[in-house]
């Protein structure tokens, strides 16, 4: 048994955070009060689900239609405790990143790689180099495979939706080797429980996350060695954007400001030894995370144009609150939102709106979304944005099979793969594009009607047992006598129709219908 494995078989991990105990009332939204005049027919409903979830299903309309859309959306807003199917969360439920805390994923993983290190010869390197390589990639495989399952069958379906929106926000990648044992933690523990809630409160709890301060080198930023890149990219990607008033000089000010904040993997609970009385006080350390005042510039600073009046680790949360605060980052933060809601160019005026009911609400997600769904230029975009390669392939699972759950998401991710999107993969700080150029080549399109071809003809692939000769359940999808399909087709054009007349087969037929040009947006 390996290190990391015997280093961590008694610990368990909670699988559902605090916060969502139960016992928070839910906010009604009243600018959702609008809604209840909009026409309720199937094919609006059908265009809600597509845009709001991960793909109209089944049980999503039923549940849809059952409520009423107000309703129903005042509840994806306020999300509670999700039950996901049983064989769904027991898939979850036996995964390491499930039942091993951070801390001691870490210190095995640490441990694991000093061993690495310490081989006196390059064969032994290499034989203590593999439990470090196999157990990193283990944990970023469960990662990705925990979120589909989620994306999938969560019955809350606009918080998985904005958990992808924020963790491809505040992007920390995989193929950074040493963030793959964090990143399950770093989606469950500091990005989902926010998802909905303040923009302030997710913006901290992304900075004192582990893979955050690695990533982009915070943990290495100190007083008399500054590390200006997480500094620069929590003011051009995370808050007032590229565009938001400030100088270099305010990037120099914010690393300062910064220094002290990362990592510690010490086994000792206290502050470190050299660690002077005199600032013994301002030592702080939670889980991971450490301030550490040895590393930290105690000078005067100014940071966009006022100064900086806190002390400490207190230093952090003053610039927080001023970026987060700011009416840069409102109109930043509206923008990216509405290009992935609505279209890849809103208008000034919808930015403004939203602008406006961030600052009012105190960056309050959920009621910046409310009035965003409000508005007459989110009704009329709806149908008419292109799906990236994982809305893609995630709606057509959804659609086909509905809430009967896959034995292996694999076949999911390599889909994604293929189409130059993997699950935490994208190596720099500003996440995927949300636009349709970035998806929509020549080649991307050739990638999806094959994967539309295996989804239609084979998906048997997605149920299959121990035994991976023998796949279980029916190899394709009945898509022509889908419920949710029939609605869809009113929206299909003369060349669809035509295509799916001509279909020699339902195999077939499926593949024209998941490679239609209807069926790439939402």
């Amino acid at each position: 048994m390996n290190v990391f494995r015997r280093r961590c078989l008694v610990a368990i991990f909670p699988a559902t955070v605090l916060w969502l105990a139960g016992c928070v009332q839910p906010v009604p939204r009243p600018e959702l009060a609008v809604l209840k005049r909009t026409a309720q027919d199937p094919n609006t409903q059908l265009a809600w689900l597509d845009r709001l979830t991960w793909g109209a299903s089944a049980s999503s309309q039923a549940e849809l239609t059952k409520l009423g859309l107000e309703p129903w959306l005042q509840q994806q807003l306020n999300a509670r405790p999700a039950k996901l199917p049983a064989a769904a969360q027991a898939q979850i439920d036996a995964m390491t990143i499930s039942n091993v805390p951070l801390e001691q994923v870490a210190a095995a993983l640490d441990a694991q790689r000093k061993a690495q290190d310490a081989a006196p010869d390059p064969e032994q390197k290499r034989a203590a180099t593999l439990p470090y390589q196999q157990d990193s990639a283990r944990m970023a495989r469960e990662t990705q495979q925990r979120f589909i399952l989620r994306a999938l069958y969560s019955p809350n379906q606009l918080q998985e939706q904005m958990t992808w929106f924020w963790m491809n926000h505040f992007n920390v990648s995989s193929r950074k080797v040493n963030l793959r044992g964090a990143i399950a933690d770093y989606e469950e523990n500091a990005v989902r429980p926010h998802a909905l809630g303040k923009f302030r409160e997710l913006l901290g709890a992304t900075l004192r996350h582990p893979a955050m301060q690695r990533y982009l080198d915070n943990a290495q930023n100190a007083g008399n060695r500054l590390n200006e890149n997480y500094a620069r990219e929590l003011m051009e990607l995370h808050t007032l954007g590229v565009d938001g008033g400030y100088t270099q000089a305010d990037v120099q000010e914010l690393a300062r400001v910064l220094t002290g904040v990362g990592i510690t993997l010490r086994p000792e609970p206290g502050p470190p030894a050299n660690l002077k009385p005199a600032l013994a006080a301002d030592y702080v350390r939670q889980g991971l995370f450490e301030f550490n005042p040895i590393r930290h510039d105690y000078g005067a600073k100014t940071l966009l144009g006022q100064p900086i009046t806190k002390r400490g680790l207190a230093e952090i949360d003053e610039a927080l609150d001023r970026l987060a605060r700011a009416p840069a980052t409102a109109r930043f933060i509206s923008r990216k939102l509405a290009v992935f809601f609505v279209s890849d160019e809103p208008s000034d005026a919808l930015v403004a709106r939203m602008a406006a009911a961030f600052t009012r609400s105190d960056g309050d997600i959920a009621s910046t979304l409310a009035t965003l769904f409000a508005t007459p230029e989110f009704a009329a975009s709806l149908g008419h944005q292109f799906r990236d390669p994982l809305h893609y392939v995630v709606a057509g699972v959804r659609l086909a099979y509905d809430d009967r759950v896959v034995s292996t998401v694999d076949p999911v991710l390599g889909w994604i793969d293929r189409m130059g999107e993997p699950l935490y993969g994208h190596e720099t700080p500003d996440g995927y594009s949300l636009t349709r150029a970035a998806w929509s080549g020549p080649g991307q399109m050739v990638t999806r009607f094959e994967i539309a071809r295996t989804l239609g003809a084979s998906g048997g692939t997605l149920f299959r047992g121990d035994d991976r000769s023998k796949p279980a359940g029916a190899a394709f999808p009945a898509l022509a006598a889908s419920q949710v399909v029939a609605v869809l087709e009113r929206r299909f054009g003369a060349p669809t129709r035509a295509a799916l007349a001509d279909a020699k087969s339902p195999q077939d037929w499926n593949t024209y219908l998941l490679a239609s040009p209807e069926f790439m947006n939402r």
